[in-house]
């Protein structure tokens, strides 16, 4: 019987096999290695990307004067619209958009014959009680004399002067209806109750128009542009400080550039609950037209402000349930939050009266879900200039 002889693996197949485990070790490890470094760099970056970047601002002294600039309404000195008094049919118009008239002159004619009609009438109806008056008045004196010879009864007498008395009334009654009639029919000719500029014609020739009318439109409507008012809407806060007499300066889209001299008329005296404000008049002279009645324009008033007073831009404010507050940013990187008490608001910008140290600078902007002690990026370079 013959033993068998192992057989053993050639000594290279053995040292190839080693070098493949360790070759694939090294990929492993290799692969391992790279995704943890890809981890750990975008675990960075995303580090980096929590931190905000803010840009900071200085605060600004105040000086004597401050801007205030609101939004206001145009509108005419005198402004009318001219419906038709009688009921009739439009006979002919006069005037069109643009035109300028003066004071009592034509606009439209009106054809009214019913008027025309109540008119006649009214006439004889005169003509009637004129002559019933003049009858019963002589009667009375008659009646009067016969009872000088003791005719007639003081009774009678007493009748016929009551009559002669009623028909004095019925003349002066029947006067009066006709003069009434009559002050409608001038309302046939519609006129200019003012100087001014015709901004409105609904009225057509042939148009019914006034009383009896399916629909009651103006026939015109006129505005005297040579002054205008200005109302503006002023935040309470500056009420004491417009006064009667002070200048303001009108700015309007159509003449950019250009400003317009106004002068505060008076104030309303009331708070408007609803907006916090106090309506402002002010008067502007309009010799040339250029600013038009029912536009709108930019009213910028110079108020005068204590001296020394910081201010600061709007947008720098956080403004949370226990007050207002702006952040600024130690030598570390990281944000303080510090309270502080606004006086004035402008609009863009606020005043400060406390909390905030002279040369301190503080953020635009912030973050709203900016904490105390959270570590911020300041930008520098261009990304200071796009803030």
């Amino acid at each position: 019987m013959t033993d068998s002889i192992p057989t053993q693996a050639p000594r290279g197949l053995r040292r190839a096999g080693i070098a493949v485990g360790v070759v694939a070790a090294v990929v492993v490890l290799a692969g391992v290695y790279s995704r943890y470094h890809a981890t750990h760099e975008a675990a960075q970056w995303s580090a980096e990307q929590a931190v905000p970047t803010v840009r900071l601002v200085s605060p600004t002294i105040a000086s004597g004067n401050n801007v205030l600039v609101q939004p206001g309404t145009i509108e005419a000195w005198t402004s009318a619209r001219l419906f038709a008094r009688v009921p009739g049919y439009v006979r002919a118009w006069y005037a069109d958009i643009g035109k300028r008239v003066a004071e009592g002159a034509p606009l439209g004619a009106i054809d009214t014959p019913e008027l025309d009609q109540q008119i006649i009438q009214a006439r004889a109806a005169l003509v009637r009680v004129r002559a019933e008056a003049t009858l019963a008045h002589t009667t009375a004196v008659r009646w009067n004399d016969l009872l000088t010879t003791s005719s007639v009864s003081r009774q009678e007498v007493d009748e016929k002067n009551a009559a002669a008395a009623t028909q004095t009334a019925a003349v002066a009654e029947a006067k009066a209806n006709l003069g009434r009639l009559l002050a409608m029919k001038a309302y046939a000719t519609m006129r200019a109750p003012f100087a001014g500029v015709v901004t409105l014609r609904n009225a057509d020739i042939g148009d019914l128009v006034g009383p009896g009318a399916s629909t009651q439109l103006p026939m015109f409507a006129l505005a005297d542009d040579r002054r205008l008012r200005v109302y503006v809407s002023v935040p309470q806060q500056y009420a004491p400080a417009i006064r009667p007499g002070m200048t303001a300066k009108l700015s309007v889209q159509a003449w950019p550039g250009r400003t317009f001299d106004a002068q505060v008329v008076d104030q309303s005296g009331a708070v408007n609950v609803q907006t916090g404000s106090v309506q402002v008049q002010l008067m502007t002279a309009n010799p040339n037209g250029a600013l038009k009645p029912g536009g709108f324009a930019q009213v910028h008033f110079d108020l005068p402000v204590a001296s020394g007073r910081t201010t600061v831009p709007a947008s720098t404010l956080i403004m949370r349930g226990s007050g207002a507050r702006v952040a600024t940013v130690d030598a570390g990187g990281h944000a303080h939050l510090l309270r502080v008490q606004i006086g004035q608001d402008q609009g863009s910008t606020v005043e400060i009266v406390s909390g905030l140290a002279p040369g301190v600078k503080i953020i635009d902007s912030p973050p709203d879900s900016l904490a105390e002690g959270d570590s911020v990026r300041v930008a520098t370079g261009k990304d200071a200039g796009h803030g």
